[in-house]
This record gives C-alpha cells, structure tokens and sequence, in this order.
C-alpha cells in the first residue's frame, strides 16, 4: 500500500488521476530552511522528514514531496500573508524562475530520494493583475504564490518541464521510482 504524506489536494488529485492507489496519511514538521541550505537540499531534506514523521508498518511504502519556487536563488514557499503574495508575484512577473520538487519514497528496506525541476516563464505582471490574483485568495496555499492550474494559468507564458511538478508532483518521475525494474534478459 502506498502512503501519501502530504495534506496538498493537488498531490492527491495528481495521484489518483493517474490511476495510483494511495492513502493519505501525515504528521507535522518545520520546513523552515536551515541557514546556507542549497534550494535543491532543502526540498529533499523536507521530503524526507515529512516521510519519516509518518507512522507506517514494513509493508507500506511512503511517499512525501515537497515543491518549492526559486527566483534568484530565494526559496518561495506559501505567502505569509497578502503583502508577502504581492512581493513573490512581483519578483516573477516577466520572468523565468524554477519550480522544483523533492520526493522520498520510503520502502521496507530503502529510502529513494529524486527531485523534478521545471522552468516557468511569466508574463509581466500590472499591479492590478497582481491586486486582482492576490484578491482572489488562490495565491494564498502555494509556493511561489500562484497555481499554474487555476486563476493563474493565464499569467504563465511557457514551461519547459513536468506540468505536474509545477502543480505539486512530478506524477512520471514518481510512477518511474514506484515501478520495480525490468529483469535483465
């Protein structure tokens, strides 16, 4: 059985449509980023731990993620508050910034750790545009302060990468650490 540690409704969204069975299951942790911590370190130090804080018995394996936003090498994670949201959407407008994703699969006798990266442009950004997304609510539960599947799609010029990653979960990269291996022939 697969445990999903995580309360995100896009991860279980993401799961369940691409046909994997899963339970959700999760406990609290700090991800606060610890100082001089690369943003591809962070992701995979908080996957781990959230996968570790679950309890679990030796025939489940557990899945955990965590995505964060990079721009100029500033980790974005979810907006404190308004004003927080309005300076993130501010520091993307017009630009390309990097969303990445770190998993840990914890199975009965190995820990995997991967992580995805995505490149997202924006289109720049009016301070009514910005007003108007933040107003709205949906910046206020998402890294980097925008969900390139809702409101926000409008505002995202290209990606090169997994779309799903850039939702919560790169769903291929989690199917390919899930799937046992071809025997050799």
């Amino acid at each position: 059985m697969l445990v999903l540690a995580s309360r995100s409704p896009r991860r279980a969204e993401l799961l369940a449509a691409a046909g994997i069975e899963f339970t959700v299951r999760t406990a609290d942790i700090d991800e606060t980023p610890r100082p001089g911590e690369s943003p591809g370190d962070y992701v995979l130090r908080i996957a781990q731990e959230k996968a570790e804080a679950v309890v679990r018995d030796a025939s489940e394996t557990v899945l955990a993620a965590d995505t964060i936003v990079i721009v100029d090498s500033e980790i974005m994670g979810k907006p404190r508050n308004q004003a927080d949201a309005v300076r993130m959407l501010n520091a993307l407008s017009g630009r390309r910034h990097e969303v990445t994703t770190g998993i840990c699969l914890l199975l009965a006798r190995d820990i995997v750790l991967d992580s995805a990266t995505t490149g997202v442009w924006f289109l720049p950004l009016s301070e009514d545009e910005i007003a108007w997304y933040v107003a709205s609510g949906e910046p206020m539960d998402k890294a980097g302060a925008y969900g390139i599947q809702g409101l926000a799609s409008r505002f995202i010029d290209r990606i090169e990468g997994s779309y799903t990653n850039v939702v919560g979960l790169p769903v291929a990269l989690v199917y390919q650490l899930l799937s046992p291996p071809e025997p050799a022939a």
